[in-house]
């Protein structure tokens, strides 16, 4: 079964995000926008004791401010065009402590914090679309307080398992 352990933005932002993803991202309909920690496939009964130890994790971790600042590609590696989010210590902290629970390994990529707002763009619509977005300014900011671990159902659509409160209870 694949899990996800994302953080969710503000209504705001994912309005902000999703007025590019129905244009760009084929998964517009299965996942709100969102920033993900860690991905991995689990049993449901593994997948208890994750959210056993995400809990804690997230009474461990305060609550910090995501701030969105530029559109970036990950071209060439992908033709995927996101929101760059700033790495913050708050935010690097929390998805090495994820990752050292869920995965203890290093991925084959370095964690790029990032929303995506276009993705399976073939080079010549990548190349369009990216030209056209490069540019724009992006200047949001908001404080993140709680992260989710989601699951992804038979129909490819993402639902949420547990959510996780950042700091003491």
């Amino acid at each position: 079964m694949k899990f996800g352990v994302v953080i969710f933005p503000s209504k705001k932002l994912q309005d902000i995000v999703n007025s590019y993803r129905k244009r760009y991202d084929p998964h517009y309909a299965l996942i709100p926008p969102h920033l993900t920690l860690e991905a991995f496939e689990a049993t449901e009964e593994d997948a208890k004791k994750f959210a056993d130890k995400l809990r804690e994790i997230a009474g461990a971790s305060s609550p910090f401010s995501l701030k969105a600042t530029k559109i970036s590609s990950f071209r060439p590696v992908n033709n995927v065009i996101y929101f760059k989010v700033e790495p913050t210590n708050e935010l690097i902290s929390l998805h090495s402590e994820i990752n050292r629970e869920i995965n203890n390994q290093k991925s084959e990529f370095a964690f790029v914090p990032h929303i995506t707002i276009g993705q399976k763009l073939s080079d010549l619509e990548h190349s369009d679309v990216y030209g056209s977005l490069r540019m724009t300014k992006i200047n949001h900011e908001e404080t993140i307080d709680r992260f989710h671990l989601l699951y992804q159902l038979e129909n490819e659509s993402w639902t949420v398992y547990e959510t996780f409160r950042l700091g003491k209870e």
